[in-house]
């Protein structure tokens, strides 16, 4: 039986790049194509794909966070984050979001196919590099070396400061989220705190070099 697949990417070329490698494969159907996370969860939940491939850096929601609520609604879901991304933050947050699997964009189609077999089997699978990385930093985290703490965020903060960043207001942010412009000010606050930051020049940085907009410096 053929393997049903999602593509989540905010780029259009890549998806279409992505959708015509995988269908001259034997075993995959692409299903259907997401251009941020908040579409990538919609149509996780209305098409059921036997996995996901994600990209981190997207608009509206942000790859991390539609996996986390992906895997929060359906567990059995299967994410795998294809993204240019390879600092250990990207990694280790997707994971902790429920990522099965974690690739680099510049991995040839027959490793894409090789991820996908292996997640679809209840396995993890890490690119070379990717699996470089997670060790280095827990190498790090056993001599002592890293021992910064940082800041922790709640999912719904994350979307948040992610929407803040890419400029929204708070009433365009509350609608969104479905949520009170008081609560959005609430949180705006809470995250200011958290953060030690006091504009919101100083939060789109930060939100940046999180990963959790695809807004660049």
């Amino acid at each position: 039986m053929s393997k049903r697949v999602l593509l989540a990417d905010d780029h259009t070329i890549v998806r279409a790049g992505l959708r015509n490698l995988l269908e001259r494969q034997s075993g995959v159907e692409v299903v259907g194509e997401a251009g941020n996370g908040r579409e990538a969860v919609k149509l996780s939940r209305e098409l059921s794909p036997d996995i996901i491939v994600m990209d981190i850096s997207m608009p509206e929601l942000n790859g991390i966070e539609a996996t986390r609520q992906i895997m929060s609604a359906t567990p059995s879901a299967k994410v795998l984050v294809l993204s240019v991304h390879s600092d250990k933050r990207f990694v280790a947050n997707a994971l902790a979001a429920g990522a099965s699997g974690y690739l680099l964009k510049n991995c040839a189609i027959d490793e894409l196919m090789l991820a996908i077999q292996t997640v679809c089997e209840d396995q993890t699978y890490l690119s070379i590099k990717i699996a470089d990385v997670l060790v280095k930093d827990y190498v790090k985290q056993l001599t002592g070396a890293d021992s910064g703490a940082r800041p922790v965020l709640s999912p719904r903060e994350c979307e948040v400061l992610q929407l803040l960043a890419e400029g929204k207001t708070t009433k365009q942010i509350a609608a969104s989220l479905h949520l009170s412009p008081k609560t959005v000010e609430s949180h705006r606050r809470q995250i200011m705190e958290k953060l030690g930051i006091h504009s919101i020049a100083e939060l789109t940085k930060y939100a940046i070099r999180a990963g959790l907009t695809s807004l660049e410096l």
